[in-house]
């Protein structure tokens, strides 16, 4: 079983503790996708309307949340990717460094799995 399965399984725990955890985590990854897909939808020349329409939020509400940021290294090559020759600037990474300092869904599985203080 994956760590996708897992985590969603501990979503649809009984336990509230187990569901909410995963919860968090979820979200967490919810939110680190967004940042992603936002950054590269601007590095391929979307305008904050359209990226609003896809996220089904108000221009404003996307522009506030993301407009200020530097957009990510693994944003800028899935953008070369698709347009053609490289950017300028070390090699690929799937993470930029404020996202490397933190966890990508928050908790593993098995800590969800894990009441608080048994660690």
């Amino acid at each position: 079983m994956t760590e996708a399965n897992d985590l969603a399984a501990a979503a649809a725990s009984p336990d509230p503790r187990i569901g909410l955890r995963a919860a968090v985590a979820l979200r967490r990854l919810a939110d680190a996708l967004e940042v992603l897909q936002v950054d590269n939808a601007r590095l391929q020349g979307w305008s904050w309307q359209e990226i609003a329409d896809a996220l089904d939020v108000s221009r404003q509400a996307v522009h506030k949340k993301h407009a200020g940021r530097t957009p990510t290294r693994a944003a800028a090559n899935a953008a070369q990717a698709s347009s053609g020759p490289p950017a300028p600037g070390p090699g690929p990474s799937l993470v930029d460094e404020r996202a490397a300092s933190q966890p990508t869904t928050g908790v593993s599985p098995s800590a969800a799995r894990t009441p608080k203080g048994e660690h």
